[in-house]
């Protein structure tokens, strides 16, 4: 687990700097387009609504521009038409990956994630080829400092979480079933401070990168993330946390 949370965690700090240059703001509209258009706009009958309203808040995007989103998506306001498309494929080292991305345009979208992954020494792949190595769960960290570990744990198995990681050095990685996400972090927060909780694609084994690989790896990772249509990236890939913090300062 803990490639997964380093990465989430570098990945965290980048959101609040997109949050600052206004990038945040194109993808979170887009989902809250989408989520209003699947389930309606009512947050409480609608999880995947009710998260993108919660990173909206993160982010400090203006209530009206929430309001005019979720118009646009039960079509009470006109607006591009968005889709959501999946890619999948293999970085460096046949790092398994997943693509999540929402565009109004396919053909250019398909175009420009395949020369990305060209770029970095990776190639895009077959439906399948990848996702068969991850399982869609709920994934929550809580900081250690200061936190007594035997806490979290009864905490956690309490409110109904299904495992929990501690070997990672900087958090505690709660793993719970995608449904029962919002229930486990709102026990949570009562005794913890939690500092990230979403619905995300975990790998079953990961596979460890060093030197070169991981400089592919990571610049991979950097230029998917920056692109506008892509929501999520998800890959199979390990690096020690001293080669990861090294790579990202020489940037």
């Amino acid at each position: 687990m803990s490639g997964h949370s380093k990465w989430a965690g570098i990945k965290h700090k980048k959101m609040a700097l997109d949050a600052k240059r206004g990038k945040l703001f194109t993808k979170i509209i887009r989902e809250l387009v989408i989520a209003a258009r699947e389930k309606g706009p009512n947050p409480e009958n609608n999880a995947r609504l009710r998260k993108a309203i919660e990173d909206a808040k993160e982010a400090n995007m203006p209530q009206d521009n929430v309001k005019k989103a979720i118009m646009r998506g039960t079509g009470e306001l006109p607006g591009a038409t968005y889709e959501e498309i999946v890619y999948e494929g293999y970085g460096p080292a046949k790092v398994a990956m997943i693509v999540e991305s929402t565009t109004d345009n396919k053909n250019r979208t398909t175009s420009e994630i395949r020369k990305i992954f060209e770029k970095h020494g990776g190639s895009l792949g077959s439906t399948g080829c990848a996702s068969y190595m991850f399982s869609t769960k709920g994934y929550i960290t809580i900081e250690k400092q200061g936190i007594n570990e035997d806490d979290v744990i009864s905490a956690a198995l309490d409110a109904g979480a299904d495992d929990i990681k501690t070997d990672d050095e900087d958090v505690f990685e709660i793993i719970t079933s995608p449904e029962n996400i919002d229930v486990v972090k709102e026990s949570l927060s009562k005794k913890f401070k939690i500092s990230s909780a979403e619905v995300t694609m975990l790998p079953e084994n990961y596979i460890k990168l060093e030197s070169k690989e991981a400089e592919q790896m990571l610049s991979l990772m950097d230029e998917l993330e920056e692109h506008d249509d892509v929501k999520n990236v998800y890959a199979n890939f390990d690096i020690p946390k001293e080669i990861m913090e090294k790579l990202e300062s020489n940037k």
